[in-house]
């Protein structure tokens, strides 16, 4: 029988024993834990060590985070010297997290009580480089923190201080999604009769609109003609409008591009001609908010669900698909 593949994602050193625990209570229930340390992801010689974790992370079926007070390893592009306490880059942990979540993983997420009351000091200081934090070895735990809890959904966060809270909250919260599931199945009866409703009222109101268009073009046949044509135009971009911001994707594009509606997410994608330009869009504004990145966007997008989201954007405003 098949089980689900938990992901867990933490810094090693200063969260062992609560992912030796963790990985005890996931086992009880039934499901395959997949810990690094335990030799549960299949490392492929042929690319660096943490590209075949965030490959590991986005074919889990569920991704559970433990953020504690350290941020973890640079990501394999940026190794190098140690990294300074308010020197922004990317580890480890974060792009598994990253890589989950592009690819619509479910996700828990637990966060130190002590890491996130500092989060709170840094919020009121985040200008002020005097300030010594106890609990943290980098300001990048804040702005991951940040990321996590500015996300528009998918982002269930968890304070703890030990590892029965964390049990007990998992134990909770996986058996919410399991009645979720139940209820689900028991309305599959009720949806397919109400799909029939809809068929049905979709053939009236087509009867309906031809009807209309009739009267309209034998009314005035010029006019009558160019009202369709213009009323035809702006029902099929509100259908565009609503199917964007229904795309999965559309969230996290608006944030990654520092647009504010999905207005001006359509009005960039029907004048952007490639993923490069995309991507480069993205390293600007990070760069503007002080994150370094050294990651091939192009590459990782691909590497994933991503690229075909993207593209699926591109067929809903009519525009080619990027190669």
């Amino acid at each position: 029988m098949a089980k689900p593949k938990v992901f867990i994602s933490s810094t090693y050193y200063d969260l062992k024993h609560i992912r030796s625990s963790i990985e005890g209570f996931i086992e009880t229930l039934g499901y395959e834990v997949i810990l690094s340390e335990k030799g549960g992801i299949a490392y492929n010689p042929d690319i660096p060590l943490d590209e075949s974790c965030y490959r590991e992370a986005k074919n889990s079926d569920i991704f559970v985070l433990i953020v504690g007070g350290r941020y973890g390893s640079p990501i394999s592009e940026e190794k190098g010297s140690k990294k300074l306490f308010y020197e922004r880059y990317e580890s480890v942990t974060k792009m598994e997290f990253e890589s989950a979540l592009t690819n619509d993983i479910p996700l828990y997420i637990l966060i130190d009580k002590s890491v996130k009351a500092e989060y709170e000091t840094f919020k009121n200081n985040r200008d002020n480089k005097d300030i010594v934090y106890a609990h943290v070895d980098s300001v990048n735990i804040f702005y991951f923190i940040e990321r996590i809890i500015n996300l528009k959904k998918n982002n269930p966060v968890k304070e703890f201080e030990n590892h029965s809270e964390i049990e007990f909250w998992l134990k909770l919260q996986w058996a919410g999604l399991f009645q979720e599931l139940i209820r689900n199945r028991k309305n599959q009866a009720e949806i397919s009769e109400l799909s029939s409703q809809v068929a049905e009222l979709s053939n009236l109101n087509q009867t309906l609109k031809n009807y209309l268009e009739e009267i309209v073009t034998s009314t005035s046949k010029n006019k009558g003609s160019d009202l369709i044509k213009r009323e035809h135009e702006k029902l099929n971009e509100r259908r565009k409008i609503q199917r964007i911001k229904e795309h999965k994707l559309s969230e996290d594009l608006m944030y990654s591009l520092g647009f504010k509606s999905v207005e001006e997410l359509i009005a960039y994608f029907k004048k952007v001609k490639s993923l490069e330009e995309i991507a480069k869009k993205v390293d600007e504004i990070n760069e503007a908010n002080g994150l370094k990145n050294n990651i091939d966007l192009v590459k990782h997008w691909k590497s994933g669900k991503l690229f075909n989201q993207i593209n699926e954007i591109r067929d809903i405003l009519e525009e080619p698909h990027f190669k």
